[in-house]
């Protein structure tokens, strides 16, 4: 019955998902919007976020207190301090996800869009396969909380001044 359940639930979570991927997707249409730099095909992305991320970041990006931190109006700024760009791609789920390096660039590059386009640099390089192969490699792990900290940290005073 409990594994019945979670099927119905993680169900339900897809169909929401869709449901505010199709929303966001006829948003961009009629705006013209293009994809997003690094993202050769968004529904594939979409797709890798929703059965590799959204477990843990939740469908709209916010994250919470248990699984893994919002996503949502942050994500982007760590690309604005120095080694932030570096943590994105040394979190434990990015280090150890099982997609390869080109499917995981194109996720990152998707998720920097999507969830927090408005702090994105306007000379922001996409992520590439190689980046993120070489990146990977050190993977964080205890420390990835203490890091995230100090780099929004220093992301706000960047912003203050």
């Amino acid at each position: 019955m409990a594994g019945a359940l979670l099927t119905v639930t993680a169900l339900a979570s897809v169909v929401l998902a869709s449901m505010v991927l199709a929303a966001a997707n006829e948003s961009a249409d009629e705006a013209g919007e293009a994809a997003p730099a690094g993202v050769a095909n968004p529904q594939r992305a979409w797709q890798h976020w929703t059965l590799n991320c959204q477990g843990c970041h939740r469908p709209d990006g916010t994250g919470s207190d248990q699984t893994a931190p919002s996503l949502a109006g942050t994500v982007a700024r760590f690309l604005s301090v120095p080694g932030g760009r570096e943590y994105l791609s040394r979190v434990p789920g990015v280090a150890a996800s099982a997609l390869s390096d080109a499917d995981l660039a194109e996720v990152m590059n998707w998720m920097l869009w999507r969830f927090d386009r408005q702090h994105l640099p306007a000379d922001f390089q996409p992520y590439t396969a190689a980046e993120i192969g070489q990146l990977r490699t050190r993977p964080l792990r205890l420390e990835a909380s203490q890091i995230r900290a100090d780099l929004l940290k220093k992301a706000d005073e960047a912003i203050a001044r």
